[in-house]
């Protein structure tokens, strides 16, 4: 019970801060929502080493119940302790990166932020901790819907016409995607009557296989998957610390959690499910891959390069659908390693916006001989990103190409997705390396030269990042086992 109390505090804290930054005056709102956002962290810390000291089995709490029926819940194994403290603790950092951010001496978009800028961060940093350790279908739709109104609210944050466009594309796009949950939902309840995801083990192969392409479904709008991709490029009119939590650790992984949870949950899965699975993933990998080539602004590169990087992690799970546990914990890995170089490059972009007052890549050059951390931020979130070894990306996706080629010995059509996804990769690593160098090294361009000093707040961030991103992927091996 002390884990459901905890987790809850992690939920209800950050809940209880956004009040109190809509009720009190402007100047505590920074404040407010740091204050939230750390509560949460050590509450999610906690969490995880109460479950560890328990030996890590998995534990299974209701809260809420309706005539007997379970209606929200969460469950603890390794990967829900796993993810809500990353979700949560890089929810600080980019509320510690985005007080010295949301300032008018910002020389890309200068601001002073309102109360609602703070009070919505919050709220999407409890949402996060909420979807992860969710153990029914409709606590899940709770926090799912949750986060869909928050990334509304910050995406519109600048209330400019673009800005109010792009904040309706994602949540018209999210909300289509979202029906597949509610059926899934329907059905689950219908056939088994209860709303807990342990449930879809006990369906019939056809309505099992129903039920997991209704998630997928759902998973694919959130992910920004093909056909849903739309609305994650056009997010980029949101407050880049907005953009970084997007793409780190919070719309862009609801989709993946939430099927993750499903197949952890649904013991086999039918093969049909797998192969919608991987094709869909590959397509996209290729598609994001090509469309983030001619890309020049840094914040699109990124944009379409989080649509490839979240196909590998579906491809992971459709590997594991057709045998290999490997590519699974690799998923799993991604999903964690991911968000902690995809948050340091964004806020990487950010800091050239603020402090150079543009993000075009073609306008950088030198930055490792006038701004260092950012130049050193810069390629190690690039050669993450890219899987160069020993950086954590290189870790999750050789798990994953692993499990790929352990899934597809036997079967030419797989065998021939993990190869496409291979050169994909390499490819990603060659245009990377080609913006290193660009970027990087040379003369200082104009724009890096009469760089503004970079924010104390920002350097702090950064350095915390960067360690993560060496270290992560031990932390996940070791955790995962």
């Amino acid at each position: 019970m002390s884990l459901a109390i905890t987790a809850a505090a992690s939920i209800l804290v950050p809940f209880a801060c956004a009040l109190l930054i809509v009720l009190t005056p402007r100047k505590a709102d920074e404040a407010l929502c740091i204050t939230g956002a750390a509560i949460a962290s050590i509450a999610t810390l906690l969490v995880g080493w109460s479950f560890a000291s328990g030996g890590m089995a998995t534990q299974t709490f209701t809260f809420l119940a309706f005539g007997g029926v379970p209606i929200m819940g969460f469950v603890f194994d390794k990967v829900s302790v796993l993810l809500a403290p990353t979700f949560v603790i890089i929810g600080l950092l980019v509320v510690i990166y985005s007080t010295a951010y949301m300032r008018p001496t910002n020389r890309e978009h200068p601001d002073e932020p309102r109360r609602r800028y703070y009070a919505f961060m919050i709220i999407f940093i409890a949402a996060m901790a909420g979807l992860v350790y969710s153990s029914t279908i409709i606590g899940q739709l709770v926090f799912f819907e949750i986060t869909g109104a928050c990334s509304w609210a910050l995406i519109g944050y600048y209330d400019t016409d673009i800005a109010r466009k792009s904040a309706m594309k994602a949540l018209i796009v999210t909300h289509i995607a979202s029906l597949g949950l509610y059926l899934a939902a329907c059905i689950l309840f219908i056939q088994t009557g209860t709303f807990e995801l342990t449930a879809i083990a006990s369906l019939s192969t056809g309505w099992k296989t129903f039920v997991m392409l209704s998630i997928l479904f759902a998973a694919w709008g959130k992910s920004a998957q093909l056909p849903f991709y739309m609305w994650l490029p056009s997010a980029m009119n949101a407050p880049t610390p907005v953009s970084a939590y997007l793409h780190g650790a919070s719309m862009v992984k609801v989709g993946v959690c939430i099927f993750a949870r499903a197949l952890i949950d649904a013991g086999q899965v039918p093969e049909v499910v797998g192969w919608v699975v991987v094709i869909g993933g590959i397509i996209t990998c290729v598609f994001a891959f090509l469309m983030y080539l001619p890309q020049k602004d840094m914040k699109r590169l990124l944009a379409f390069s989080t649509i490839s990087q979240l196909s590998y992690i579906f491809l992971a799970f459709g590997f594991y659908i057709f045998g290999s546990d490997m590519a699974f914990v690799g998923g799993i890995m991604h999903i964690f390693n991911h968000a902690w170089a995809k948050t340091l490059f964004f806020l990487i972009a950010g800091a050239f916006s603020c402090t150079m007052g543009t993000r075009m890549l073609p306008q950088l050059r030198g930055v490792l001989k006038k701004r260092p951390i950012l130049g050193v931020g810069f390629a190690v979130a690039a050669l993450a990103i890219a899987g160069c070894p020993p950086l954590n990306g290189f870790f999750s996706k050789f798990y994953i190409f692993a499990g790929g080629f352990q899934a597809a010995t036997e079967n030419g059509a797989l065998m021939f997705i993990v190869i496409v996804a291979l050169i994909e990769t390499v490819g990603c690593f060659i245009w990377f390396l080609k913006w290193i160098g660009s970027v990087l090294f040379g003369e200082p361009s104009e724009e890096v030269a009469k760089a503004a000093p970079l924010p104390k707040a920002m350097s702090a961030v950064f350095v915390v990042l960067i360690i993560m991103t060496f270290c992560s992927s031990f932390i996940a091996a070791a955790w995962l086992g």
